[in-house]
């Protein structure tokens, strides 16, 4: 609150038979301002509403024993392998003679040309061909430790662009690393 100070503001003489007027000083007590500024940071820290982080929507399957799991055509599977410089692993099938036959193992980029989408295309076209349904089509895509977050990213948008229906993200297995570190030391040769 404001209060007044009453202390006389000047001497106790009497210049020339004048009387001077006393002074009265004001002095403004501050403190329930203060209080009441905390108050108020503290009544609005407390009612704001934090933007909540919006996240992607995923949704997983249904865990299921071994016995239950259903048979897929190998025919269907598409196995992307996104590696380091941006490199793209791809073969056809489920990889089971991946080892013994390495040459079913190719190599492509996320170039427009002849890059992954192309063969994407080509899969989806010789699909439906075969079955009538190009939505046939089974999409494994898999990253090594060595490939960035931008390109699985990138993959995902192939599969959006190419239309592809059916896909799953799993980490590249340890035949399918073996198998790139092999065509790798070829190509130095």
């Amino acid at each position: 609150m404001a209060e007044l100070n009453t202390a006389e503001g000047g001497s106790k003489k009497k210049h020339g038979g004048k009387k001077r007027s006393k002074k009265m000083s004001t002095k403004v007590d501050l403190t329930p301002m203060v209080d009441l500024a905390f108050l108020l940071i503290t009544f609005f820290m407390l009612t704001t509403t934090l933007n909540k982080p919006n996240a992607m929507e995923l949704n997983m399957p249904k865990k299921v024993d071994d016995e239950e799991k259903a048979k897929i055509n190998k025919e269907l599977l598409l196995t992307i392998i996104l590696d380091k410089e941006n490199t793209v692993w791809y073969y056809e099938g489920d990889g089971e003679d991946l080892a013994a036959n390495i040459g079913i193992m190719k190599k492509s980029s996320f170039s427009n040309e002849d890059g992954i989408r192309q063969v994407i295309y080509d899969k989806q076209n010789r699909l439906e061909k075969s079955y009538g349904d190009k939505d046939t089509m089974i999409c494994i895509i898999k990253s090594t430790d060595d490939a960035k977050y931008g390109n699985i990213v990138d993959a995902l948008d192939e599969m959006d662009i190419t239309s592809v229906k059916r896909f799953a993200v799993q980490s590249a297995m340890k035949p399918e690393l073996d198998v790139i570190a092999i065509m790798e030391e070829k190509n130095k040769k």
